[in-house]
Formats: C-alpha cells, structure tokens, sequence
C-alpha cells in the first residue's frame, strides 16, 4: 500500500509546488524604485553558470548546477550602486530557505562559484558584487561611497530585496535564512547580523578578516619588519619553508600526537637557535641569522604601539607557508601599502617607510566603509534564536587565527554571557590555512562544508561535486552548513564536525572530529589515528 500511496503524494506536491516563470517580469512587482532587473537566465540541470571573465573578482562560472532560475539585479539607492545575483531551485527542490555567500579579500563581482553550492541544499542563494568590480589586490576603486558599499552597506541592501525577489518568485516565505562566508565573507556575516539581526537565522562564519580597522595597519607593519629586502633582517620567501619546517619538528609531538599536524600552536615552544647560522645545530647553507630570527619573531608577536595600545595579534606557529602572501612583496606598487594609500590618505605616492603608529589612530578614526565589525553585543540575534558556528585553521598565514579567539571572547564580555555555547561555537581546525587546503606535506582533515572549500576543491583538484563534501554530501556529521541548520531548525547543538582530506586517488586519507572551543580532539590511545572514531572532543 505504501509503494502505491508515495508516488501519488509526490505527484500531488509536484503539482503543488510551482514558481512564476523565469522572466524579468516575475520580479517587476517586489521591485523597489532604483532598482531593475538586469538579466534572467534559465539554467539547466548539469549547466554552468556565470559572468566570465568580466566578473573580475570571480571569473569562474559556477559549475554542476541543478536546473536554476539565475537572476542579475541592479540597485540604486541615494549613494549606493551595487549588482548582486539569485539562484532560484525549481520549485520542487526549493525548501523555502535563503543563502548568502561572501566574497573574499576586497573583491568586487558577484561570487557566482560560491552561489553554485546553495541550489544543491534545495536554498534559494544570493552573492553581492559589493558595489565594484574588481581583482581581490586592487584598492583604487575606492571612494566614500564605494566603500561604504563594500564594507555593509550592498549586503544589506542585496539580502533585504533578495529576499522579497525570493518569495514573490516562489510565491510563498522563507522560513530560515543562512550566511556562508570565509575571510572578507566571514567579516560580511558578523557585521551584518550586528546591524541586522533579523538577516539571517545561522550564520557560517570562517576565519573572519572582521577586524579591518586594526588588520590592515598590521599588514603594514608586519611588511615594515621584512622590509627592505636589501636589509640583513630581511626574511625570503625560501626561507619562510625553512620555518614551517623548524615549526614542524618541533611541535608536531608537542600536542601529544606525533601526526604531521600542529595541532596546539598555541601551546607550542619554538627554539629557533636551531636555525640560527652558527649554532651547530644548523644548517650552513640554509639558516637564519639572528637579525633575520628577530624578524620572524616580531612577525609571531602581537602588534602593540610604542603607548602600549594593543593593535592586532601576529601569527601562530605552523602559519609559516602562507607568510609569502604579504610578505614576499616590496615593490612601489605592493599590497602592503594600498590601504593607506588609497583607502586612509589617498596618496598613491605613500611609502611604507612613513609608517608609524599614527596609522592605527588614523584608520580607527576614518574606519573606511565602517567595515569593522566590531559591535560585539549580538543579543538581538540570540534572542531570536540565531547561532553563530565560526571556524578557524590554525595554520592561517593570512588572518592570524588568534583574531577569532579575540572576537569570540569580546563578544562574550560584551553580553556578559557565561554560557555562550547555546547560540555561538567556535572550531579551530589543526592543519587548515586560510578558508581551505592544507600544505601537501601535512595533509591535515580541512574539508567541513565551510564557505568555498567545495568551489576550490572542485576549480584547483578537479574532485568533487562543487557542494557539501564529497562522499558525505548533505550529512550533518561531516557538514557544518547542514549542521548549523540541524542547530537552529532542531535545537541539535553541534558538538563536534568531522573533517576529512582525501589522497592523491581521491580516497579517504584522513578524518577527525573539529571540536568547539575549548575542547580539542583527543586521540582516545587505540585505532588509527586517521579515523575520526579514534578522536573524542574533551
């Protein structure tokens, strides 16, 4: 009887379930003045889908959709002008939820690949170009007005009547909204469920660059360390390996494990005499003086001004091979100077070598795009019942892992909360760099669900699906997306996620449970140490 009875209720649903066409006139009614529909496409189902190589921050279509109504849409209002694009499921596959994605570094383009991921979750999915177009290194697009775009101002305005596109398309309301977003992403998401609490009911939050203000005066003077590169304090990129090795024999066994994996940088005791030229530990032809020694050492260390201001924390052990992204310059034209020279001073002729602590009084002063996200009490949010997941590699070499730790413990003074796990856990993932990946000689579990782990995965190893992980598409335990909404929709709190990292043939090589701060994954002394059942969160 059941055989027969289920294909009859799904035939009824389909016929229930409908949408308006995927033309712009299904839209023309929840348009607000200023804004217009700028391109409807229907895609197909195994079809691809995005603006090329004109979408300058993201010139890679998204690939392997399920059959989507895919809508531009240009805004508008007063000051503000930015693009942010739809992805529509058929009606049949939508479940009534709404996802946004971030964008990373200060890129400008709607992020098509990472919307590529939403469809697959049966979400109606949104990305903003943030006002611009452009490469993720360049700042000279920058004005008042831009900025502001860039640093909230196109989220907002992009969730907000995305949202109404959605339901009037689907003709019926959203039931949960989500954020995704890692990096520049991971900073949207907490800035706008400070403003907006109401945005979104679960927020994804990876390796947050939220603390702009503070964050971009450091790369500065973290490049001022290393900088000229005629000087013997001066640190190259061949070097940068020679650290990340040092850090590796040193403290791999020191978290109890002997495993290739850092998995407590935090607790982690680096003799760097080891390397210094001279000591007969060292190795003459590839060492470290010990003016380059302090270099590396300042470069580990917090930043505080000469006043004893606390400005930004440094990097963590393990962080050494992503180092060369701001430090391998010196160029006029590096990345290290272009936030002061077009976003504080606009000054193209500005040098790195008039830094000083001014800068940082400077940019909190000016705090361009009030980008910062820095309101820490969200109890708007929590008491609608919105949760925060936030994750953290802790072999980030371009957001310094300890700034996540900083957020999460000034949110909770901020709300004078003892228990903040009943709406806000925080994962430090051992081994993962920045957003996804891991270094080859490491081949830590890095791969959750996270914000555009699947995209690369999928653009750089061509393995995958271009969603969710691959072998455990959809499942909570292995997805931290798909558990963030087990968490807000079933009160089913996330108590661990288990990570993995495949071989070379695309097979299983590792997995281990990621675990919310303060506990980490023990190994339980039986088992192998590359299966997840062998770790306990503790």
């Amino acid at each position: 009887m059941i055989a027969v009875i289920l294909p009859v209720l799904w035939a009824l649903f389909q016929l229930l379930a409908h949408a308006a066409p995927c033309t712009a006139a299904s839209f023309g009614s929840a348009l607000p003045a200023g804004a217009s529909i700028e391109k409807v496409a229907s895609v197909p189902n195994g079809g691809s889908y995005g603006e090329g190589a004109s979408d300058l921050g993201y010139p890679t279509n998204a690939q392997n959709l399920p059959a989507v109504c895919a809508v531009t849409v240009r805004v508008t209002s007063g000051t503000s002008k930015y693009r942010f694009g739809l992805f529509l499921p058929t009606a049949a596959n939508w479940n009534s939820k709404f996802l946004a994605v971030g964008g990373y570094s200060q890129a400008g383009g709607i992020n098509w690949p990472d919307m590529g991921q939403g469809p697959h979750y049966g979400m109606a999915t949104l990305s903003t170009d943030t006002g611009h177009n452009s490469t993720g290194a360049d700042l000279n697009w920058a004005t008042p007005d831009t900025l502001l775009d860039w640093g909230y101002r196109a989220l907002n305005g992009s969730v907000f009547l995305g949202k109404a596109l959605t339901q009037a398309y689907y003709q019926k309301s959203i039931t949960y909204s989500y954020w995704s977003g890692c990096s520049t992403g991971g900073r949207q998401g907490l800035k706008e469920i400070q403003i907006s609490p109401e945005s979104f009911d679960g927020a994804l939050i990876g390796s947050a660059a939220w603390y702009t203000n503070h964050l971009f005066p450091w790369i500065t003077k973290i490049a001022t360390y290393n900088l000229p590169t005629s000087d013997p304090k001066h640190i190259d990129v061949p070097q940068f390996t020679l650290l990340a090795q040092t850090v590796q024999s040193q403290c791999d066994a020191q978290d109890g494990n002997t495993d290739n994996i850092v998995s407590s940088p935090d607790t982690c005791k680096i003799d760097l005499t080891a390397i210094q030229c001279g000591d007969p530990r060292a190795n003459a032809t590839n060492c470290l003086t010990a003016p380059q020694i302090q270099t590396a050492k300042n470069i580990y260390s917090d930043y505080t001004t000469s006043s004893g201001k606390f400005v930004h924390p440094g990097f963590s052990p393990s962080s050494e091979a992503q180092w060369s992204t701001f430090l391998s310059f010196g160029a006029p034209e590096d990345f290290d100077v272009r936030y002061e020279r077009f976003w504080l001073y606009g000054n193209p002729g500005w040098n790195w070598t008039q830094y000083t602590d001014s800068v940082v009084d400077d940019s909190e002063r000016i705090n361009p795009g009030n980008a910062t996200a820095d309101k820490y009490d969200i109890s708007a949010f929590r008491n609608r019942g919105g949760k925060v997941l936030m994750y953290h590699g802790l072999a980030d070499g371009v957001v310094p892992t300890k700034s996540s730790g900083l957020y999460y413990n000034r949110t909770m003074a901020a709300m004078g909360t003892s228990t903040p796990q009943d709406f806000f856990r925080l994962f430090y993932v051992p081994g993962m760099q920045h957003c996804w990946f891991t270094p080859p000689e490491v081949n830590a579990p890095w791969a959750f669900g996270g914000a555009g782990q699947a995209t690369q995965l999928l653009a750089q190893a061509g393995f995958g699906a271009g969603w969710s992980v691959p072998g455990f598409l959809g499942d909570g335990r292995y997805d931290a997306l798909v558990a963030l909404m087990d968490w807000v929709e079933k009160g089913t709190a996330v108590e661990r996620v288990v990570a993995t990292t495949w071989s070379g043939s695309g097979a299983v090589a590792r997995q281990r449970p990621l675990c919310p701060w303060p506990e980490r994954a023990v190994y339980k002394g039986s088992g192998s140490k590359n299966d997840a059942g062998s770790w306990n969160c503790a």
